[in-house]
Formats: C-alpha cells, sequence, structure tokens
C-alpha cells in the first residue's frame, strides 16, 4: 500500500498508486506521488515514466474523510498535495503516460490532464464529481482532455465520460482490454525510450514552453475557490446534502 516505483525495462520507471479499497488519497500519498514522479525524472537513466494504480480505479481524489475528520488542516495539507502531484506529471523532465483504469475522478483528473499520453482500459471513465462533493478544482486539467464547452458540462452535471469518448476527442491514445493495460502503456513508453535521453528531455521542456495555458497558475486560482467553499461551510453543507440542492441559493 502507498506509492512504489519499478523499472521494469531499461529507461522505463514505472510509478504505482495503491491506497485501498479506492485510491482515494490521503494527504501523504499526494506528496509521497510528488516525490516519487519528480525522482524517477530526475534520473538520468530514465527516458519515460508510467504512472499506473492498482485496483478496481486509478484515482478517486481526494480522501474526503480525512479532510471531514480533521478540518481545515486536512483541506489545506490536500490542496497544496494536489497541486504539487499535479505540478509534479507536468514537470517531470520526461514523458509521462497514464495508464488508466476503472474511475479517474476529481485528483485522477489532474493527474492524467497533466500527463503527455493517456493509455485506457475499456472500462475508464473520466470526470470531475466535485460539485457533488462540496469541491471544486482540476477543470484546467479536464480542458486539456476534451473541448470547453463538454468540459463545462460535465463539470456542472458532474458526469464522466468514456474512455472511448475522449479516444474519439483525441485526448485518449489507445483503449484496450483490462488485461492489456500495463503492456499496452509500456508499447509507448518503450518507443520513447528507445530515443536519445537528452534529447527526450529538451522535447519535454520545449512543449512545456508552448502550452498556451500556465496548469500551475490556473489549477492554483481554482484552488482558492475550493478553500473559500470549505471554510464557509459551503462544502459541508453539499457533502451532508449528496450534492442535492441546498437551503442556500438552491
Amino acid at each position: 500500500m502507498g506509492v512504489s516505483t519499478s523499472s521494469p525495462e531499461k529507461g522505463i520507471s514505472v510509478v504505482t498508486v495503491d491506497f485501498p479499497p479506492v485510491n482515494a488519497l490521503p494527504v501523504r500519498g499526494w506528496f509521497a506521488l510528488a516525490d516519487a514522479v519528480r525522482a524517477a525524472g530526475r534520473d538520468p537513466g530514465v527516458r519515460c515514466v508510467v504512472l499506473a494504480a492498482e485496483g478496481r480505479g486509478f484515482n478517486a481524489g481526494v480522501d474526503i474523510k480525512e479532510i471531514q475528520a480533521q478540518g481545515q488542516g486536512a483541506l489545506v495539507g490536500a490542496n497544496r498535495g494536489c497541486f504539487e502531484a499535479f505540478a509534479a506529471v507536468y514537470e517531470c523532465e520526461v514523458p509521462v503516460v497514464a495508464a488508466v483504469q476503472g474511475f479517474c475522478l476529481g485528483g485522477g483528473i489532474g493527474l492524467v490532464g497533466n500527463a503527455d499520453m493517456i493509455v485506457a482500459s475499456e472500462d475508464a471513465t473520466f470526470g470531475l464529481p466535485e460539485l457533488d462533493r462540496g469541491a471544486l478544482g482540476a477543470a484546467t486539467h479536464l480542458a486539456r482532455l476534451v473541448p470547453q464547452h463538454l468540459m463545462r458540462a460535465l463539470y456542472y452535471t458532474a458526469r464522466t465520460a468514456t474512455a472511448a469518448e475522449l479516444h474519439a476527442h483525441g485526448s485518449v491514445w489507445r483503449v484496450v482490454p483490462r488485461a492489456e493495460l500495463r503492456a499496452a502503456a509500456l508499447e509507448p513508453a518503450r518507443e520513447i525510450a528507445a530515443k536519445d535521453g537528452e534529447l527526450i528531455r529538451l522535447a519535454k521542456a520545449a512543449i512545456n514552453g508552448i502550452d498556451p495555458v500556465d496548469v500551475r497558475r490556473s489549477y492554483r486560482f481554482e484552488q482558492g475557490f475550493t478553500f473559500e467553499a470549505g471554510v464557509s461551510g459551503v462544502a459541508d453543507r453539499v457533502r451532508a446534502g449528496f450534492g442535492k440542492l441546498g437551503k442556500e441559493g438552491g
């Protein structure tokens, strides 16, 4: 349980997340993930990182129970941890391939939205149920996966999109049976790892440099509203009502 790193082939590092039962990461998990991805990217022998997960789903976002139990301290910690993990994927010195199975929700969107390539299993679904959880955030990253108006529709309704739908939009590279996911993710990683190590790092820096959106600043802006919802009591009210109409502004 936790975050582990393995090297199945030369030039490839696999960072695996395993927080049963649903990979809803506690604060320490987000920071551990950030540290693992950054360490893998700094390794001169690594030319591609595969981000994977064990269990039923890739990622279910933050551990809401931890926030409910520990209050504002955990909320601040989750904000900072997510910010660091998402940034670590985006800023990883080498390309990151996300291998996604099952549900990819909330913080999972932040991870895959900042990855360089996504390979998904046929049962994978992607979405931001934040509004039903009394939170906000990661629209920055969902907007990297789907067109602008679809992003807004998914965000406001908290609906999910399938791997096949994202493949049609060009944001998922391949959709494969779940049993073939890890092998399918290693295929493009192997191609990338065959490139010159110094040049692939220059390529990653160059691609990030021409991005039209500053993902760090954009996501940080969103997080301010997440914190406001938390300290104002809106988040607790929404969670208590399971995302349904509240007494205020309803």
